[in-house]
């Protein structure tokens, strides 16, 4: 039965052209939601869509550039006149020695990471505030618990969308507006899979999730009321076990599940 647009519940979905966003596009059109999806590649883009049957909007649009990024997000909200739900997933790793990391990437990993998730939430939150029981889901790793050596700028973007998280989940809950991150450890994209240079800590943890299992957390995250979802009881259970560390003995743990 084809639902009418007005009723459809829609979700803008940020790095959509592979990895997490990719499966996330599929797992929410499998569902019956209107789908916007943006990215800066704009042939993943435009192969996904037909792959998709051109049942998703797409947009061309590089989440460092807070302009092109609101018109995205207009653009797809307008018919509708707001937004259900944003899945901030566009994000960019780099596993090397902080020392050995040209200065642009750690700068680019800062501004897709963190700014991309402020840029669209800003833009989003007008047309948020119009949807119906709005969600805000961020993605997060957990290397926002304790910060990974080789992977130094890209764990502290996670902590501060972490900390983002957090506070927006208090600050626009009297909108209405619940926001969450999605807590995961390596997961089988191009990412991470086709990366120049491997972290230690990839060999000792493996990478056992799919970018599908990432998609059907972030697919709960949009109704459940929880601030922080982990992907895995595993993925749990290494916060779990960092939690219930003390401060100065949490250093030692880290070096042991990161090879140092």
């Amino acid at each position: 039965m084809t639902q009418n647009k007005q009723d459809q519940k829609s979700i803008f979905i940020t790095g959509a052209a592979s990895g997490i966003g990719r499966e996330s596009a599929k797992r929410f059109l499998a569902a019956g939601w209107r789908v916007g999806l943006s990215d800066r590649n704009a042939g993943l883009l435009e192969a996904l869509r037909e792959e998709l049957h051109g049942d998703a909007l797409v947009y061309e649009a590089d989440v460092r550039d807070a302009g092109a990024l609101a018109d995205a997000l207009a653009c797809f909200c307008r018919e509708q006149g707001g937004l259900d739900a944003l899945f901030n997933c566009a994000g960019i790793l780099e596993m090397r020695a902080f020392a050995e990391t040209d200065l642009d990437r750690l700068k680019d990993i800062v501004d897709v990471n963190l700014m991309g998730v402020i840029n669209a939430t800003h833009a989003a939150i007008p047309w948020l505030r119009k949807g119906r029981d709005p969600h805000i889901v961020n993605m997060s790793s957990v290397s926002a618990i304790y910060g990974i050596p080789e992977e130094a700028v890209y764990s502290a973007s996670k902590f501060a969308v972490r900390g983002l998280t957090e506070a927006w989940n208090i600050e626009l809950e009297g909108a209405g507006i619940w926001v969450s991150d999605v807590m995961v450890a390596y997961v089988a994209t191009p990412m991470v899979q086709n990366a120049a240079r491997r972290a230690k800590s990839v060999d000792i943890l493996g990478i056992n999730v799919t970018p599908a299992q990432v998609a059907d957390t972030a697919f709960a995250a949009t109704t459940g009321r929880k601030v922080h979802w982990f992907v895995t009881d595993a993925d749990a259970a290494v916060a779990s076990k960092i939690d219930e560390t003390p401060w100065e003995a949490r250093r030692n743990f880290v070096k042991s599940i990161t090879g140092f």
